[in-house]
């Protein structure tokens, strides 16, 4: 696999979670600074150097879609949210198989502090070299997004519940963890406390 070959690299924004957690509502649609969590997971995408971006959505679809407006956004609707993550993941599997990407990256709609840079480093690792996965981490601790070449998309489309693609990750060889300067990629929204404390952390750096 060479590294001209290895040129379409999609973004996947899982965003069709129900928030079981979030007290307040969809936390996807929480807002930090006026625009909604997931708005501005998609943004991070489209400013980063994904050459297209694919948002599933499920729970709330209607209102999650209004809030990803104007963006350079495809849409996919994933009407069996309610089985896990893994329904969504093969929605943006078929989407990246019907598009020809090269590989994948899977971002979280509740997890907005991610970096463009951060972005661009892991398809650059996975342009420059041989992984078939790559996976940031901060300070030794792993995180998300997480690209996967299509070699996985198969396994990635059999998936079950909510382990996502973690079994790909532990079982092949060819995974490259990569050290990034972003705690973001550790910052997912469960409650609204989350969201409160990192939003301060983010604007204390």
């Amino acid at each position: 696999m060479s590294g001209q070959h290895r040129t379409e690299v999609g973004g996947v924004v899982l965003a069709a979670g129900r928030s079981s957690r979030y007290e307040p509502g969809n936390k996807l649609l929480a807002t930090i600074g006026g625009r909604a969590v997931v708005r501005q997971v998609a943004e991070t995408a489209c400013e980063s150097p994904l050459s297209d971006v694919v948002a599933v959505l499920g729970y709330e679809g209607v209102a999650v879609a209004e809030a990803l407006e104007a963006l350079s956004v495809s849409l996919r609707h994933n009407d069996d949210y309610a089985a896990g993550q893994s329904a969504s993941v093969r929605h943006g599997v078929d989407y990246a198989q019907e598009s020809g990407w090269d590989a994948a990256l899977f971002l979280l709609g509740d997890m907005p502090f991610v970096r463009a840079e951060t972005i661009e480093v892991l398809i650059e690792a996975y342009r420059t070299g041989t992984a078939t996965v790559v996976v940031p981490e901060h300070e030794g601790t792993r995180g998300n997004p997480v690209l996967f070449d299509g070699y996985h998309f198969d396994a990635l489309a059999s998936v079950s519940g909510d382990r996502g693609g973690r079994d790909i990750i532990e079982t092949t060889e060819r995974t490259a963890f990569i050290e990034v300067e972003d705690p973001g990629i550790h910052w997912d929204i469960d409650t609204d406390a989350d969201l409160a404390e990192f939003a301060d952390r983010r604007d204390s750096l």
